[in-house]
């Protein structure tokens, strides 16, 4: 039978550490993913997990915020 990973719980500072390394780049290649990984303390498949999803909420914010700058849009009529 194949184990569910259990989920991993960040502290206030690795999740400080992990939005500043986000605001930076919002695709960090591997070899910066073991970089991170080794600063705040988890495995790097960990942090590629991390951004997957912080990109997720990301684009989802973005969609949000188109959504309500068309509630009034700017006419030039």
């Amino acid at each position: 039978p194949v184990r569910k990973k259990s989920r991993t719980f960040y502290s206030a500072e690795q999740l400080e550490e992990l939005e500043k390394m986000f605001q930076e780049d919002h695709y960090p290649d591997n070899e910066r993913r073991r970089e991170i990984a080794a600063v705040v303390g988890v495995t790097p498949q960990r942090i590629m997990v991390w951004f997957q999803n912080r990109r997720a909420k990301w684009r989802k914010l973005e969609k949000l915020s188109m959504k309500g700058n068309k509630k009034y849009p700017t006419s030039s009529a």
